[in-house]
C-alpha cells in the first residue's frame, strides 16, 4: 500500500485552487486557457478543464489516503482492458513528466506514476480523461433496461477474466464492520440514538452475513462496483458508465441491483428486462438475486460510515448538515429496520 503522505490531512484539497489545477495540467503537458467547471464529487475533486488547444479534458484529483498508487493503476487498468476490448468507457489518458521536458514552468513540475496515467503534482495524485458528454438514461424504458443490461455484461466479461488484487473485495467486513466503528470513532452519533441505531446495524449485518454464507460459492470478479443511475450516461450511440472510483471485486448482481426502479411487481420487471439483456451476452447466476437486500443493506449502513469518516473534510459538514442530529440518525434507524424486514 502506499498512501499519499497528506492521508491524515482534515482540509486534503485546501491548496487546490484554480490556479493550481492549471499549473497541475501543465506540468503533465496540457495548457488550460483559464476556464473550467467542478463537477459533482464529494470523493474527490474533478474539473471540466478547457484547453487552449483541442477538446476541453477532464481532471480527477484522488483523495489522498484513500486508495493506494496500485489501487488507482488497476482502476485504469480494467479502463484500458475495456477500452481494448471496444467496450465504450472512459479511459485515462497517457502522461508525460514536465521534467527536462521544457514545457512547464520552473517550480511545478510534476512526476508520472507506474502506468503512465496518474501524477504526483504538490502532493496531489491526479488523472486526465477525455471529456465525454451524455444525458441520463430513461430506465423505465424496458428497451433501455436491456440495452444497459447488455452494456453491463460486457464489462463484466472483461472484469471476470481476473480479480483486483490490490482493490478490496465487496464484504460484510469492507462495507458494513467497517462502517459501523466509523461511525463509533466520530463521536457524532447522539447519545440517546446509539442503543437503537446499533441494535438495528447489528441485526442488518446479522441477516447480510447469513445471505452471504448461504452463497459462498458465487463466483467473484472486478466490478464497477457503483453502478447507480447518475453514473450512467446515454446518448445516440448508447450507454457508457463514468467515474470507476469504487471499484473493487464482487458478485455481478452489484452491478445491476442499483438500476432498478419501483417495487414489488414494478421492480421485478425492471430486473427481468435488465438481466434479459444482460444474459444474451453473459451468462448471469441468478443465485445472486438473493444478494439484492444484502447488498442494499450493506449501502445504508456504508454511506453513514462514509460521511462520519469524512467529517473533518469541511465540504461534508456543509453538504451533511442534519448529520450530527438526533432527527437523522432516526430516520436511518427506521430505514434499517425496514430493510431487516426485506432480509427477512
Amino acid at each position: 500500500m502506499n498512501p499519499s503522505p497528506a492521508s491524515n490531512d482534515p482540509t486534503p484539497f485546501a491548496g487546490l485552487t484554480p490556479g493550481a489545477v492549471l499549473d497541475a495540467l501543465e506540468a503533465v503537458g496540457f495548457a488550460g486557457d483559464g476556464r473550467m467547471i467542478a463537477l459533482n464529487s464529494y470523493e474527490n475533486r474533478v474539473y471540466r478543464v478547457h484547453l487552449e488547444e483541442g477538446e476541453p479534458v477532464v481532471v480527477k484529483f484522488y483523495r489522498p489516503g484513500r486508495w493506494s498508487d496500485e489501487q488507482i493503476a488497476e482502476e485504469h487498468a480494467l479502463l484500458a482492458e475495456l477500452v481494448e476490448d471496444e467496450v465504450p468507457a472512459v479511459s485515462p489518458l497517457p502522461l508525460a513528466a514536465s521534467a527536462g521536458r521544457g514545457w512547464a514552468r520552473p517550480g511545478i513540475a510534476a512526476s508520472v506514476l507506474a502506468g503512465g496515467c496518474l501524477a504526483r503534482w504538490q502532493g496531489f495524485r491526479f488523472a486526465v480523461f477525455p471529456l465525454r458528454g451524455g444525458r441520463a438514461p430513461e430506465l423505465d424504458q424496458p428497451d433501455v433496461l436491456e440495452w444497459v443490461g447488455r452494456f453491463i455484461a460486457r464489462i463484466h466479461r472483461v472484469g471476470a477474466r481476473q480479480r483486483f488484487t490490490h482493490r478490496p473485495t465487496i464484504s460484510v467486513a469492507t462495507l458494513g464492520d467497517s462502517a459501523r466503528a466509523a461511525v463509533l470513532a466520530s463521536g457524532l452519533l447522539p447519545p440517546e440514538c446509539e442503543r437503537n441505531w446499533l441494535a438495528a446495524v447489528d441485526a442488518v449485518l446479522e441477516g447480510v452475513r447469513e445471505r452471504f454464507a448461504q452463497l459462498s460459492d458465487l463466483k467473484v470478479i472486478r466490478l464497477h462496483g457503483d453502478c447507480h443511475p447518475g453514473n450512467v450516461l446515454w446518448t445516440s450511440a448508447g450507454p457508457h458508465f463514468v467515474d470507476f472510483d469504487d471499484a473493487r471485486n464482487g458478485p455481478a448482481v452489484q452491478d445491476l441491483w442499483m438500476l432498478v426502479s419501483g417495487s414489488g411487481d414494478e421492480a421485478s420487471r425492471s430486473l427481468e428486462r435488465l438481466l434479459e439483456g444482460y444474459e444474451s451476452v453473459r451468462a448471469f447466476d441468478r443465485r445472486e438475486i438473493a444478494l439484492i437486500e444484502a447488498l442494499r443493506g450493506l449501502r445504508l449502513i456504508h454511506y453513514s460510515g462514509w460521511i462520519a469518516s469524512r467529517w473533518d473534510d469541511p465540504a461534508f459538514p456543509a453538504a451533511f448538515p442534519d448529520f450530527g442530529n438526533s432527527r437523522y440518525w432516526n430516520e436511518r434507524t427506521g430505514e434499517l429496520r425496514e430493510q431487516l424486514v426485506r432480509l427477512e
